[in-house]
């Protein structure tokens, strides 16, 4: 903008005021664009109110869509200090009686007291196995890793020993106990039950692994002829319940696979005092997922009524009445909820009204809470398939697991052309019993193409307990774990085989070498990679991912069974799961599209303004020069009128002279 000038002396022309009332004039395109801008705001604003509702009902669409939240259920437990009971959905109603017998407990160990937490124990390795103590031997637990604990010399106090023993991961913990009498070494497994009872073997840098001085005063075996230089404080011990009169016996105080669907955490025992637990349908969470699923619906249906409405009254229209976005909008939200669901057979409801909620006059959904109970409490039938995407394989071992966005409703026949296998490497020769340490004690090995050597206790083995003892080092190995990998190790007419956890393509196993190589799997292991499961969905090639087929959009896991035709998945999709999936393409279709336009707009608004002003700077410079200009000459003028007028005045007197 130009600097203005003050008027020139003379005349007394008023320039300010001129050009002031010019440039107001030349300023109304300005005001024009202000007035569309604030026009473009509102509906900014307006459409920025529209898509938080919709957020908010896309939220409670896909809530509705959990089906976790239906067919829910609830275990109650008479007797609260007994046991804690919970029920996975679905879980079938009724009643059981439970007595607690034991509580499983964790094997604890305790060394000789030293003198303090300072007191040098001896360098070496520590090695922890677990298994259970029956007739005076010792059964190893395949199912639990071994692992290596090195004490190296000069960080091999009672305190740093016990540092190294949590810090490695070993499934133990240990403590420092002061009982009076002098600081002890408590050794506790991480894990209760009888098969989780530890042997503790060491290999003592003073040559002398079994006696009572070094390292090897850590070493607990309590097998015939084991070395027992520790102390057994707290007996390994499984929990025993008894079911309905049936007498069940678990490793864990959690206890998951007595009654079907039902987790019990005992808290305590209590012999011949049972108590009672009753499993029933819990609704309480699908009730109140459809509750926030009509709200969110109305609030978003009255904001687009008060966007779009007209007040004849006062005969203003809301900002966005008549706007065929929105009115597009409302249409497809509104047919979603219309439409019955394509496929009602495979949940046993084809719309919203068969489960009690339904349009009202003023285009409101509202529930009929009597109506929507029964619906729930119905067996069956599952309100689930009302609102998710939702599939049901007829055969039980098949497990429904996914649907993709493009995914149709329709029942879908499944055949199975090949399970998924297991990659696993199988000896040529029953394997030696006797390993001896530096000869035939370490394995070279590739599982799932992570490599992994693993060296097994020096000892003399049955074909079972060599089998179980390979297994603990191989799940035992930090690196196997890292990568997920994981394998069972079985024992047939003395022939040791090694089966990788995973199943298909990704699956493998192979002997690489080690100095027990021979003796454990003969001259020459025969491997065979895991193969993906095949088959076809509704009569389309699947493609096979371990035990996965997925075809047409839908995903099922083939667990076990036979080939062949194996039934039919019955697959629809629930308003929760379809309204969820439009208001996302709303949001970022056509939404996004207007808004992203109106901004543009009041960007190009923005720039027309700039112009503009930079224009009107200029023409208000023009103007101030003008009338300055014009001013000026004025007063050149006056003053040549006035001496003008003064010499005319001055003529008859010098005519009269």
């Amino acid at each position: 903008m130009a600097t203005i000038q003050p008027a020139a002396a003379g005349t007394g022309l008023d320039v300010n005021t001129i050009v002031s009332q010019l440039m107001t004039v030349e300023r109304q395109p300005l005001t024009a664009l202000d007035t569309q801008q604030s026009g473009i705001t509102a509906k900014l604003s307006a459409y920025g109110s529209l898509k938080s509702v919709l957020a908010s009902l896309q939220d409670a669409a896909s809530a509705a869509a959990d089906a976790s939240k239906f067919n829910t259920a609830v275990a109650d437990i008479a007797d609260t200090s007994l046991a804690s009971a919970s029920a996975v959905p679905g879980t079938a109603a009724g009643t059981h009686l439970l007595e607690v017998q034991t509580l499983a407990q964790a094997q604890k160990l305790k060394s000789v007291a030293f003198a303090s937490t300072a007191t040098t124990l001896g360098s070496g390795t520590l090695t922890v196995e677990f298994g259970s103590y029956t007739g005076g031997a010792f059964a190893l637990n395949p199912d639990r890793a071994a692992k290596s604990i090195a004490i190296p010399a000069g960080t091999d106090s009672l305190a740093a020993v016990r540092d190294a023993i949590n810090a490695a991961g070993a499934g133990v913990s240990a403590s420092i106990v002061n009982d009076g009498s002098g600081q002890r070494l408590v050794i506790g497994s991480d894990q209760s039950g009888a098969s989780n009872a530890m042997r503790i073997t060491v290999a003592d840098d003073d040559g002398n692994n079994t006696d009572a001085a070094g390292l090897s005063r850590l070493a607990y075996d309590a097998s015939t002829g084991g070395t027992a230089n520790l102390t057994q404080t707290i007996a390994a011990q499984d929990s025993v319940i008894v079911v309905d009169g049936i007498t069940v016996q678990r490793s864990s105080n959690s206890v998951s696979d007595a009654i079907e669907g039902v987790t019990l955490n005992l808290l305590k025992a209590a012999p011949g005092s049972p108590s009672t637990i009753t499993v029933s349908r819990d609704s309480s969470a699908a009730t109140a997922a459809i509750g926030a699923f009509v709200n969110a619906y109305n609030n978003a249906a009255s904001t687009m009524q008060s966007l779009s409405a007209y007040d004849a009254s006062t005969q203003q229209a809301a900002v966005l009445q008549g706007d065929p976005t929105l009115i597009s909008l409302q249409s497809r939200l509104r047919s979603v909820l219309g439409a019955a669901i394509a496929n009602a057979s495979a949940s046993g409801y084809g719309s919203l009204s068969a489960i009690g909620v339904s349009f009202q006059r003023d285009g409101s959904l509202a529930i009929d809470s009597t109506k929507l109970q029964a619906a729930l409490n119905d067996p069956s039938r599952d309100v689930a398939g009302v609102f998710t995407a939702f599939g049901k394989p007829s055969d039980s071992l098949i497990a429904w697991t996914r649907a993709a966005s493009t995914a149709v409703p329709g029942n879908y026949a499944l055949n199975v052309t090949r399970l998924a296998t297991q990659g696993q490497a199988t000896g040529s020769a029953a394997a030696a019993l006797q390993v001896t340490a530096g000869v035939n004690d370490t394995l070279q090995l590739q599982l799932d193409g992570v490599a992994a050597t693993v060296t097994l206790a020096a000892g003399s083995y049955s074909a079972q307990s060599l089998a179980a003892a390979l297994q603990s080092r191989i799940n035992g190995d930090a690196g196997l774990a890292a990568a997920g990998a994981a394998a069972s190790v079985a024992a047939s007419g003395g022939v040791l085989s090694i089966i990788s956890a995973r199943y298909g393509a990704a699956s493998s196993v192979a002997i690489a070498g080690g100095n027990a190589a021979a003796d454990l799997f003969g001259g020459s292991p025969s491997s065979a990679a895991g193969l993906d499961a095949q088959g076809t969905i509704g009569g389309v090639a699947a493609t096979g991912a371990g035990q996965f087929l997925s075809a047409q959009g839908l995903t099922v896991q083939v667990n076990g069974g036979a080939t062949g035709a194996r039934g039919s998945v019955n697959f629809t999709r629930g308003y929760g799961d379809q309204l969820g999936s439009l208001i996302g393409d709303l949001l970022d279709g056509p939404l996004a599209i207007r808004t992203d336009g109106l901004n543009a707009s009041i960007s190009d608004i923005g720039r027309q303004r700039d112009e503009l002003n930079t224009r009107l700077a200029t023409i208000e410079q023009r103007y101030r020069a003008q009338y300055t200009a014009l001013d000026q000459m004025l007063t050149s003028m006056q003053s040549t009128s006035n001496f003008l007028t003064q010499q005319l005045a001055n003529l008859p007197t010098i005519g009269k002279n």
